[in-house]
């Protein structure tokens, strides 16, 4: 299966070496390694890896945990091949070339890039913050592995930003900056696995995604969620 693993790390010449060795002796096969940040002398990376569905991961962690200075973030499932930045244009041109699928496209595409479960566009109401347990809105397009009935996070204020929930499901939210509708991505917490929270350059990829198809979906955007008109006799 793939596995992505997040690992906090000495920003030091040699450490990632180190890594990646340990990696490969545990049995993992590396097939991209992304650097998410690089500050204060520490680095977050993030490994996708091909691991044997039948090894332990444990086995994995314990390894990373003898490195002096690595700490293991989060290890979960990602769907899919390894994307990087490369797949955005594709993405967006795909959206723009058709218009009237535009938003599923996109929700659709989302859990790949960003290595979650699933992703929603969701209509928030005026008066979200009234209610309780996320209750009235409603749901424009949601993916594969979205769960029914889906609960959302307190999404407001609208902006892009991450969250965890009390049951330890990561979020990613980027507002589309119309009609109420903002996009959710979450990764949820497994039996065997914990995934990491989603990092501020996947919620800064995210909302860049969101906003260019903002743009290019325009008032096609201010249709989502609402009743269908229905033709008189």
């Amino acid at each position: 299966m793939l596995l992505r693993v997040r690992v906090t790390l000495p920003d030091r010449p040699g450490t990632l070496g180190q890594v990646a060795r340990t990696l490969g002796v545990s049995g993992a096969d590396i097939v991209q390694v992304v650097v998410l940040e690089r500050l204060g002398g520490r680095a977050v990376d993030d490994f996708t890896v091909v691991w044997p569905g039948a090894a332990r991961v444990e086995r994995l962690l314990a390894g990373l945990a003898a490195i002096p200075g690595v700490r293991v973030d989060g290890v979960w499932r990602a769907i899919g091949a390894p994307t990087t930045t490369g797949q955005d244009a594709e993405l967006l041109a795909q959206v723009a070339a058709n218009p009237a699928d535009g938003l599923a496209t996109l929700v659709d595409a989302v859990p790949g890039l960003l290595a979650a479960d699933w992703a929603v566009a969701a209509v928030v109401p005026v008066d979200w913050a009234s209610r309780t347990s996320g209750g009235g809105a409603t749901v424009g397009h949601a993916s594969w592995r979205t769960p029914v009935p889906l609960r959302l996070p307190e999404v407001t204020p609208l902006r892009g930003r991450s969250m965890t929930t009390p049951d330890g499901t990561h979020h990613a939210i980027a507002p589309f900056g119309r009609a109420g509708l903002v996009l959710v991505a979450a990764r949820e917490r497994s039996e065997t696995l914990s995934a990491a929270a989603f990092h501020s350059t996947e919620v800064d990829r995210l909302t860049q995604l969101v906003r260019a198809c903002a743009v290019i979906l325009g008032d096609r955007l201010d249709l989502v969620g609402a009743p269908p008109v229905v033709a008189g006799p």
